[in-house]
């Protein structure tokens, strides 16, 4: 069997994949992969995910250059979430210049952002 068809992708063809970084093990993202996607990041090495808001394949740091390369992949028990545990460039994964994603903490009812933003996304995103 194809390693791809062990994949339980969701009816639009789409798996979630967790980014993780694979030296501290901190959740740097999450996003979604169809199998075009995951094919192409076994092949290259370098994480690719499916982008549902363009709805095209989206390669980590194609504009910003804070690239992931890929360490592992690895399937959950039910075959539908995929983990990516990659070397992070630059150090910053999230579009708003943190190196997290997840980066607001819930407290007192409400969420408190507690991850500092590392370069101005202003300055990542130039066109």
């Amino acid at each position: 069997m194809n390693w791809l068809e062990e994949v339980r992708f969701d009816g639009n063809g789409l798996v979630p994949v967790i980014a993780q970084d694979a030296d501290s093990g901190r959740v740097l993202m999450v996003a979604w992969a169809n199998a075009g996607a995951l094919a192409e990041t076994a092949v290259t090495g370098q994480a690719v995910y499916f982008s549902r808001s363009r709805g095209k394949l989206w390669r980590k740091g194609e504009e910003s250059g804070h690239r992931q390369r890929i360490r592992e992949i690895r399937l959950d028990c039910d075959g539908d979430v995929v983990l990516y545990r990659v070397e992070q460039a630059g150090g910053i994964a999230c579009h708003t210049g943190r190196a997290s994603c997840f980066y607001r903490l819930l407290e007192g009812g409400q969420w408190q952002a507690i991850d500092p933003v590392l370069k101005d996304p202003e300055l990542i995103y130039r066109k």
